[in-house]
């Protein structure tokens, strides 16, 4: 939960999630479906937006923190690929950070087409770990190690397949808007830092030497103003 908490608080968090708001394009009183919510920051918003919102997330801890954070909303601990909503009752679907935990996202497309009334709005999102950008004195060595980090999820790069998934699903009008964040403070990178570099260690991909190597520099970067990283999240949204 920490970690949820720190993501949606972080710098331009609060600017994607108002993207994805302005993508899904819903008027006051509209029903909306966020999936995949976390601890409700974006339920609470789009609540006080006027809108009618139910969150759903596979986390019970999630969705206890949600209810705390938007006590007026609905919400359900269910799969994504299993949605507990009767077919074409929801205005909106939104689902972001997502789809990298899915093995298949083909279910989770069909739920959201199946919820959404004819002409809803759907807005899917999350960040391609292949576009990850860490600036360092040994970009080979960085890019092994992002390797490390993709392979802490199941679908590492699925984000930049939801265009097609929407196409092929019948969803029509499918835009792609990208968010770039860049992060210059490494205290805010740390955790990521090092938990990419053991998974590339536990994966054989670099030594713990190597590792140790990487991460020094990276903290040295962190005290002299010099790291750098940059975060794109693709944004894909569509009309049923």
């Amino acid at each position: 939960m920490r970690f949820l908490e720190r993501i949606e608080e972080g710098p331009g968090a609060a600017e994607l999630r108002a993207t994805s708001y302005r993508m899904l394009a819903l008027k006051r009183g509209a029903t909306c479906v966020d999936v995949g919510c976390g601890a409700g920051h974006a339920v609470a918003e789009l609540a006080r937006k006027g809108l009618k919102v139910t969150g759903i997330d596979a986390d019970p801890e999630a969705i206890a923190a949600a209810r705390e954070r938007a006590p007026g909303a609905m919400f359900h601990v269910a799969h994504s690929g299993e949605l507990p909503l009767e077919s074409e009752s929801m205005d909106g679907y939104r689902a972001l950070r997502l789809f990298h935990l899915l093995e298949d996202p083909v279910p989770t497309i069909a739920e959201a087409r199946r919820v959404l009334r004819p002409g809803g709005r759907i807005v899917l999102g999350g960040q391609d770990y292949g576009f990850v950008l860490i600036d360092s004195s040994d970009q080979d060595l960085t890019d092994v190690i992002r390797l490390g980090l993709e392979s802490r999820t199941a679908s590492p790069r699925a984000t930049r397949t939801l265009r097609d998934l929407l196409l092929d699903a019948g969803f029509h009008d499918v835009e792609v808007a990208v968010h770039t964040e860049v992060v210059t403070d490494y205290e805010l990178m740390a955790p990521q830092l090092s938990a990419a570099a053991g998974a590339a260690v536990e994966k054989a991909l670099i030594t713990q030497g190597d590792a140790d190597t990487w991460l020094a520099e990276q903290s040295d970067r962190g005290r002299r103003n010099r790291f750098l990283a940059v975060l794109p999240t693709l944004l894909v949204g569509a009309r049923r």
